[in-house]
């Protein structure tokens, strides 16, 4: 493990639970000094410090969440009437799951009923909400009156698909997200057509965030050219900073500390510099998943 995981990593792997867990997975409504964190929060951390698979706490993070789908294990989180819970469980496991093992079967076989549900919700080129809301009332049960159907640009949805979908359809999919007034729930919500106003702030890290997710889309690189042509100008002497208000505790800091200002210039260029590779080349944020046979 690397220098900054034992700095900024090693409080959350001491807060991890015997069964891989850090107790609720997905909502934490009154978080104490015992149980700070969701499991979602401590995998995103632990990810951006650049723990793998290959890392013990990882492996039993991994394998908890396959005994929730299994049903061996259930989430404390309170199951949400706003939506279907059972879907959307499944959906919050397949994802983290295969974030860390893109080969997963199981993880896979949940992505291709979501790849399923968007394909057929595509008409001219491009996502028809109502078509997708319509194929999605096929497949899936109104459990609650005022339940709502799972939202189509959101972290879940984006994250579980790379790699899933065919040529017409991711092209739909990116161009919808990036459309989006909302911008992708979960990660950022503002429209990602349109730039931050401010560099120097959290909103752009948020932002960095969605380009992020968006950057393992191989046809997303020349809808996000206006991004990197953004960062481009961005860029101070030989790298970026941006601000102390980017420190969030999740993608920011990395170094051990940012009471030098050298040392957040280098997490910031860092991070853009690996995104803006992402856009023009392979996916950064997930490993390849292998052929199969």
């Amino acid at each position: 493990m690397t220098q900054a995981v034992n700095k900024w990593g090693d409080p959350i792997l001491r807060l991890q639970q015997p069964d891989g867990s850090w107790g609720h997975f997905h909502t934490l409504s009154q978080p104490t000094k015992a149980r700070p964190m969701t499991t979602e929060q401590a995998l995103r951390r632990l990810s951006v410090l650049g723990l793998t698979y290959k890392d013990e706490p990882i492996q039993r993070a991994v394998g908890y969440m396959k005994d929730v789908l299994d049903g061996r294990v259930v989430p404390p989180d309170g199951r949400e009437q706003a939506l279907n819970w059972d879907f959307f469980e499944k959906m919050m496991m397949a994802t983290w799951i295969k974030r860390f093992l893109p080969h997963d079967e199981q993880a896979l076989e949940i992505a291709a009923f979501w790849a399923s549900l968007l394909q057929k919700s595509i008409r001219g080129g491009a996502v028809d909400a109502g078509a997708y809301e319509a194929e999605y009332r096929r497949h899936i049960p109104k459990l609650h009156k005022q339940e709502h159907i799972i939202g189509i640009s959101q972290f879940y949805m984006v994250s579980l698909l790379w790699d899933m979908l065919d040529e017409e359809t991711e092209k739909a999919f990116v161009a919808y997200a990036i459309d989006n007034p909302s911008g992708i729930y979960y990660v950022y919500s503002e429209r990602i057509a349109q730039v931050p106003t401010a560099f120097q702030s959290l909103q752009t890290s948020r932002y960095l965030g969605a380009l992020e997710c968006l950057s393992e889309y191989g046809r997303a690189s020349g809808r996000l050219q206006f991004a990197a042509d953004w960062l481009a100008l961005q860029k101070d002497g030989d790298g970026w900073d941006l601000g102390a208000a980017a420190r969030d505790g999740v993608y920011f800091p990395i170094s051990d500390s940012w009471r030098k200002p050298e040392n957040r210039r280098k997490d910031c260029t860092e991070r853009i510099e690996k995104l803006l590779e992402a856009i023009g080349g392979e996916p950064s944020c997930h490993q390849k998943r292998e052929p199969s046979g």
